[in-house]
């Protein structure tokens, strides 16, 4: 059949879409607004299905998940979900419970002509800009590339939480540069709870009003209605008449040349030239942990639940586990074994040399949290408010304290006899290494979980425990007590830390642009130095890594900085990507190994001889 005679035979149709539905336990208006809006659909004549673009709950949490999939099933026409960064950022689960719920948070079909496909644009677990995972890009590249052979697609519309553009989705472009060598219409979401349109590198993209009723007496969703010429969107207040707030022509779409001003600026790099990669490799699937150098060797975990060795010297990979879902937990390895959580609920033990399988140790949730070795034990945190103690040798366990009332995913310090870490039940704990026993607990009185100290990895030094949070306050408390010795709001940090290797300093970053570094020795706030490291807004819980002399962090948006720490000079500025960097492994003070979200391990070198560390 030829498109000539397709579009001849075009028919007209509706379809609903529902976002930003934000279903929890504690909020009735939520879901009694996910009830109206069915109800109405089903007794709407000719809608032929529903897509529902993301943030189905408030919480990710599986409870909530389960509300709407039961609500969604009460349609009596077909229905097509994708996750939005609620379901991603906050999940106890490590987001694989969306797709135990709704099957997956990918869809695709055709219909009558129209290819819509719709995937994940959030970010996973940590805070930072949406993102699509590379292989979802390539899952879109093969189900783009299958549809426009099919006689049965002419019109390709793609399903997004955030829109494709700059400040929400960081490689937008990645996308956008795929999807306009096809005849894209525009892309469709939610996200900012209102009816928006934008133009991402020319291509069109709506956003349209969420399902809550906000400050209205009932909530309301979103008809769009493809015709022979047009696509329109109407809003569909409940109980009233659907209202045209946008229209599209439905046309063969012809893209120009991708746009360059849109695009990241790298020119930074010419600005330190002898910063440079000795090997990069891609491993073409995302990556959340950080890398683990031990031994001359790199381990690290990725989004499809891979676990990887390998070498230092050239990262190439010289072994290759597979567990059975995402890694997110970054590894931690000792006396030629190397340990690591995973979501598909177990803590694995690899030998470090040749990655047999040693031990695993099977919890009742996800595991997210990062391990610490200490004198032959492993202690690391799952969702199963859980904080265990287990033998490196055998797996068994030592002692398992089940206090915490959340999930826990941080990287818990050891200080003196004593293990503190946080979790997403707005609680900082301490318990006794030997025993397990909770010794005191702490919060910063901030009601909502969100706020939790819980995504930081904390430090300690000269008898204080150092964390911040997303109430962007600096806090120091009492490692015997959990008393607080300063708290302070003068820096607007957030879930970023780290220590000098002498103890007398502790740096964070800053949510716009700075770096600072405080007084470990006093009991009150002193602000040692301030630099502005020209990265813009942030907040990717990155943690900052002294070396030598050299702080080395990552951000949000792929820029890698190394900063003299006694003084505060910027040494240098290096972007490496335009996604997440996660937290840094430093070598030495010149030698650095970064994992980013994009998928890829780099090992970066400053070459510059002339450079004399203070």
């Amino acid at each position: 059949m030829s498109w000539l005679m397709l579009n001849a035979q075009f028919q007209p149709f509706r379809f609903a879409l529902l976002t930003d539905t934000h279903i929890s336990r504690t909020s009735a208006s939520a879901l009694k607004d996910l009830q109206n809006s069915i109800d109405e659909i089903n007794q709407t004549d000719s809608l032929d299905f529903v897509i529902v673009s993301g943030d189905l709950t408030d919480a990710g949490d599986k409870y909530s998940m389960q509300l709407v999939r039961h609500e969604l099933d009460r349609l009596t026409i077909p229905y097509h979900v994708t996750s939005g960064n609620h379901e991603t950022k906050w999940s106890e689960s490590g987001c694989t419970d969306f797709d135990n719920v709704f099957g997956s948070n990918r869809f695709e079909f055709a219909h009558k002509g129209v290819y819509f496909f719709g995937f994940n644009s959030g970010p996973v677990i940590k805070m930072s800009d949406g993102h699509v995972a590379p292989q979802d890009i390539s899952w879109l590249a093969r189900q783009l590339n299958k549809a426009s052979l099919s006689d049965q697609v002419k019109y390709f519309i793609p399903v997004t939480h955030y829109p494709l553009q700059t400040g929400d989705v960081d490689n937008w472009f990645d996308l956008t540069d795929l999807l306009r060598q096809y005849n894209v219409q525009c892309i469709i979401g939610g996200h900012y709870h209102r009816n928006l349109m934008f133009n991402c590198d020319d291509i069109p993209d709506v956003l349209c009003r969420s399902n809550l009723r906000g400050k209205d007496e009932v909530g309301g969703y979103t008809i769009i209605r493809i015709d022979n010429d047009s696509i329109r969107f109407l809003e569909k207040v409940i109980g009233n008449r659907p209202l045209q707030w946008a229209s599209l022509p439905l046309s063969d779409r012809h893209y120009s040349e991708p746009d360059p001003s849109l695009r990241p600026d790298y020119s930074v790099n010419d600005q330190y030239p002898k910063l440079r990669h000795k090997w990069q490799t891609d491993l073409k699937v995302g990556i959340y942990a950080a890398p683990v150098v031990y031994k001359n060797n790199i381990y690290l975990g990725d989004d499809e639940g891979n676990f990887y060795c390998l070498s230092l010297s050239n990262g190439k990979v010289k072994w290759q586990q597979t567990t059975g879902s995402r890694i997110i937990s970054t590894a931690a390895a000792d006396n030629q074994r190397v340990v690591v959580g995973s979501t598909d609920h177990n803590i694995y033990c690899f030998d470090a040399r040749n990655g047999n399988k040693l031990w695993q140790r099977t919890t009742n949730m996800a595991v997210m949290g990062c391990p610490v070795i200490d004198n032959g034990i492993v202690y690391i945190g799952g969702s199963d408010s859980c904080m265990y103690a287990l033998r490196l040798d055998d797996g068994s366990e030592v002692w398992t304290f089940n206090g915490v009332n959340g999930y826990i995913e941080t990287r818990p310090c050891i200080y003196n006899g004593r293990l503190y870490f946080g979790a997403w039940d707005c609680y900082f704990y301490c318990l006794e290494l030997s025993t397990g026993k909770q010794l005191w607990k702490w919060t910063n009185g901030m009601r909502s979980d969100k706020y939790s100290p819980a995504a930081v990895w904390p430090v300690a030094a000269n008898g204080r425990i150092y964390i911040t949070a997303p109430d962007r306050v600096f806090t120091a408390l009492d490692t015997n007590t959990g008393e607080v010795v300063w708290r302070t709001k003068q820096h607007v940090v957030r879930e970023t830390v780290g220590i000098s290797h002498d103890n007398t300093m502790v740096f964070s970053r800053c949510m716009w642009d700075s770096i600072v570094a405080m007084d470990a020795t006093t009991t009150e706030p002193v602000t040692l130095w301030k630099t502005d490291g020209q990265y813009g807004y942030d907040h990717n819980p990155s943690m900052l890594i002294e070396k030598d002399g050299v702080v080395v962090f990552g951000t949000k948006n792929g820029l890698l900085l190394g900063v003299d720490a006694k003084h505060g000079d910027i040494l240098w500025r290096h972007k490496l990507s335009n996604s997440v960097l996660n937290t840094v492994s430093a070598v030495s003070n010149r030698k650095f190994v970064v994992s980013s979200s994009d998928g890829k391990v780099t090992y970066v070198v400053d070459h510059n001889t002339r450079r004399r560390i203070r």
